[in-house]
């Protein structure tokens, strides 16, 4: 767009516009991650602040972005001695969420390179963010591999490019700005700790500041160079104050004091490693000459920590991100200096100027649904509400199970085995079922259809060397066509949409069960987050079913919703099954490639209605008719079992297992495959 949004008409959003101009002083500080839900202006301020960031000097004709100060000796496009330099405005390269690996890191000509011998590389988009902005719009959605690419330049600050021995490698060294949506799923640990920084963004709730969103938005829809042109001022104050904060970091002073607050509120938090430190030094550091200071104070420490320290905290995908702000200033007062009269901060969250992009953010803002979003609440005593009475005559539904009972908290979440869909797919790539993917073991070559990316080096030489004469070959090298490449085929893992339909009638909560029947289903969860899975939640209850959560990549939804699910009435298990059949229908439409795995979290009894058994048969019958893969976690306790899991697992032609046999450590070193389609139960001795 050739005239961005102007950074300085964002309204609000403090903590953000904070957290993207510290990194602007500081690119140091390691980026910049923005939670938070849609509409938010989270890709709008981020893409404004490429236009605030100083020219950056490079060598003329050089497609590396090299320093002319200080050129990289291995350039690709090297060497530069006494090359001539040039200014440029720095680059906001954006990654697409789809992007392919040869996008991201560049793509090597195999042909020349066998051939002639000849590196003919065309860079990435690494390569063109190097000494600007990465940015990853929907990071949280980005491919595994991908997530590994940016991982290893993030960490080592250079790109390497190897296809079969021939090796090109480049500076790749960028302020990587990511926005997610955590709806959509939460991030991999390795990539989330790389962001330096994070921030919480939420719509404001003040009528007032809503309606100024909308007038400056419509103003500058209308007419955008106007709109631009009125902020100009604006925007060349904020450009000359990260310039002169620029100029006057490397004289702020980092004193014992603020280091040993540093040292002390990481350790409190108990964050893994040492990156949370040197960012909150860093951060902290760059606080103090925002604010055009040569010292760091206790204030500039406690905002580190607030953007330094919350997605570092997080031990499981079912975590909410944030920090507890007592604990914070009690550890900063107790490491602080002790011959202080002056008050510290009353923790209302300002920063060194008292708010606003010229000065501090403060701290996380509440998350939709409250502190207690995404955590586990404590267990609430049991009690029995008005709810649909028993029908007479049903001698399976044990007393109390129509009615209707509060939810109960889930038991803790425990290592599971691996179920796995049968059979090859071409799904994307996860951790869970047998694929053809990208990335993998070599199993074989073809032809390649379009550009060459992965070269079976063995079959070309096969194929090339019966012609060798006929092609005139008179050196040591190999005579290669087009037409001898062959691309390697490979086998991996790919993520599968796992469906939950759970049984909350009130069978399931007799002899208290219910707890865990949660932990189990919450483990479940957890093992999909781990294998890169989509995941839905449908219930059964009382008188029908419903879609607790549509198919989503965020399996800590799914954990909320489990968590506050009820219990008690009948068992409409038909209801169920069936509309797990027309959630996976609509979902095969969506999303064809991604192959379904269907758990079935049940005591196996159907009551209520007119031959609720019958139905539930046929029901069962749909999903293997389609060969549905499904597995049927039997949650029947007691001396006395009538096997009725057992029963539904094969009419759906899957697999029973209890909650004992879930556990990955009750059958040591055993690893159970979902035969979804033949109905066979199959345990295989894991490799």
């Amino acid at each position: 767009m050739s005239n961005p949004y102007p950074f300085s008409a964002v309204v609000g959003q403090d903590d953000l516009r904070l957290a993207l101009l510290l990194n602007a002083v500081s690119p140091a500080v390691g980026g910049v991650l923005v939670r938070g839900e849609k509409g938010t202006a989270k890709s709008t301020a981020v893409r404004a602040l490429s236009a605030l960031m100083p020219d950056v000097p490079v060598v003329s004709g050089c497609r590396f972005s090299c320093d002319p100060a200080a050129p990289d000796p291995q350039c690709p496009d090297g060497p530069h001695a006494d090359a001539a330099g040039t200014e440029r405005p720095a680059r906001m390269v954006e990654l697409p969420v789809g992007a392919s690996e040869d996008r991201l890191v560049g793509a090597l000509d195999i042909e020349r390179a066998l051939a002639e011998g000849v590196k003919a590389f065309e860079p990435g988009l690494l390569a063109d963010a190097h000494r600007g902005i990465l940015y990853v719009d929907e990071v949280n959605l980005l491919h595994d591999h991908l997530v590994d690419l940016l991982l290893d330049a993030a960490a080592m600050g250079a790109s390497y490019v190897e296809r079969e021995g021939v090796s090109v490698r480049h500076a790749a060294r960028f302020l990587l700005v990511g926005t997610m949506n955590p709806e959509e799923g939460e991030l991999r640990p390795q990539l989330l700790d790389r962001f330096g920084l994070t921030v919480e963004v939420a719509a404001s709730r003040e009528p007032e500041q809503r309606v100024e969103v909308v007038k400056r938005r419509l103003a500058y829809d209308d007419d955008p160079e106007g709109f631009v042109a009125r902020w100009a001022g604006e925007e060349a104050d904020v450009r000359a104050r990260i310039a002169a904060a620029r100029a006057l970091l490397p004289q702020v002073r980092l004193g014992d004091q603020a280091l040993t607050q540093i040292a002390a509120t990481c350790a409190a938090f108990e964050v893994d490693g040492m990156r949370a430190d040197i960012v909150m030094a860093r951060t902290a550091t760059a606080l103090a000459a925002w604010a055009g200071r040569t010292e760091v104070l206790a204030e500039d420490v406690r905002q580190a920590a607030l953007l330094a320290l919350p997605h570092r905290r997080r031990r499981n995908p079912f975590d909410a991100p944030g920090l507890d702000e007592d604990k914070l200033d009690e550890t900063l007062e107790e490491f602080g200096p002790q011959d202080d009269p002056d008050p510290e901060p009353d923790g209302d969250g300002d920063g060194p100027d008292g708010g606003g992009p010229d000065g501090g953010g403060g701290g996380v803002p509440p998350q939709a649904g409250g502190p207690e979003a995404g955590q586990r609440r404590e267990t609430p005593e049991q009690a029995p509400r008005t709810g649909e009475s028993e029908e007479p005559g049903d001698a399976q539904v044990p007393a109390g199970a129509g009615r209707e009972q509060r939810a109960v908290s889930a038991g803790e979440p425990f290592r599971t085995k691996m179920l796995s869909v049968p059979g090859l797919g071409d799904g994307a790539a996860g951790r869970r079922s047998r694929a053809r993917t990208e990335h993998g073991r070599t199993t074989g070559s073809t032809r390649p259809r379009g550009a060459l990316t992965k070269l079976h080096l063995a079959a070309t030489v096969q194929a090339a060397a019966p012609h060798q004469r006929a092609r005139g070959r008179s050196g040591t090298g190999l005579v290669v066509r087009r037409d001898d490449l062959r691309q390697a085929t490979r086998e991996g893992r790919e993520g599968n949409l796992v469906l939950f339909v759970v049984d909350a009638s009130g069978s399931m909560a007799a002899r208290q069960r219910m707890g865990a029947v949660k932990g189990a289903v919450l483990s479940l969860l957890l093992d999909a987050y781990q294998r890169r899975d989509k995941v839905g939640l449908v219930t059964f209850r009382g008188t029908g079913a419903e879609v607790a959560l549509p198919p989503t990549s965020s399996v800590d939804a799914a954990a909320t919703r489990l968590e506050s699910l009820p219990t008690g009435g009948r068992t409409p298990l038909a209801a169920g099954l069936l509309k797990a059949h027309e959630v996976l229908r609509v979902e095969r439409l969506r999303d064809p490639a991604r192959r379904p795995l269907m758990v079935v979290v049940t005591d196996g009894r159907a009551t209520g209605g007119p031959e609720p058994v019958r139905l539930a048969e046929r029901a069962a019958g749909l999903h293997a008719a389609e060969g549905t893969a499904s597995v049927v976690v039997d949650c029947e306790s007691g001396m006395v079992r009538l096997g009725l899991a057992g029963q539904l697992a094969t009419r759906l032609g899957g697999t029973a297992v209890t909650l004992d046999e879930l556990r990955a450590d009750s059958i040591a070193g055993l690893v159970k495959d979902v035969q979804g389609t033949q109905g066979i139960n199959s345990i295989r001795r894991a490799a």
